[in-house]
């Protein structure tokens, strides 16, 4: 039997603390561990992008990560995204705008969305749908999410 490690892993600015199995995937050391059932697990590949999350300021797939490579790092989820009584308005603009259905895929598109418009805060609506290509919709079509996150990136910029 493969031994566990210790994992100190900060999460939305939050310190934690969990053993993990050698084989244990962050996606879920977050949801089965830490009780953070946001961020979604699809594929178990990587192909879906819904259990995105930032690792030290990077998108990754975090069904692709193991747990004990978070270990000392930090990981932003789909529940820091929004304040105490404010959604970010990425969410709330996914929320006017009908950018979400059943909901299993919004967290991760959320979280990527927050990426690009971090690193580009005035996207094209190509560059949107190419920066998200790498999250699976089945119950939308894109086009609601699309517009969703080009009416977010333009209230973001105050315009």
């Amino acid at each position: 039997m493969a031994k566990k490690a210790h994992v100190t892993v900060t999460v939305n600015g939050d310190e934690y603390e969990a053993l993990c199995e050698p084989g244990q995937t962050l996606v879920d050391l977050l949801r089965n561990e830490l009780e953070l059932t946001g961020t979604k697990e699809g594929c178990s590949t990587g192909d879906c992008g819904a259990c995105s999350v930032m690792l030290d300021g990077k998108l990754v797939c975090s069904c692709l990560v193991l747990a004990m490579e978070a270990d000392g790092r930090s990981v932003d989820t789909i529940e820091g995204m929004a304040t105490e009584n404010n959604l970010h308005p990425l969410q709330r603009n996914f929320l006017e705008l009908n950018g979400l259905q059943c909901g299993i895929c919004t967290p991760g598109i959320l979280i990527a969305a927050r990426a690009l418009l971090e690193r580009n805060p005035d996207p094209t609506e190509t560059e949107i749908r190419y920066w998200l290509a790498g999250n699976l919709c089945r119950c939308t079509g894109y086009d609601k999410i699309i517009r969703s996150v080009m009416a977010a990136a333009e209230e973001m910029r105050g315009a």
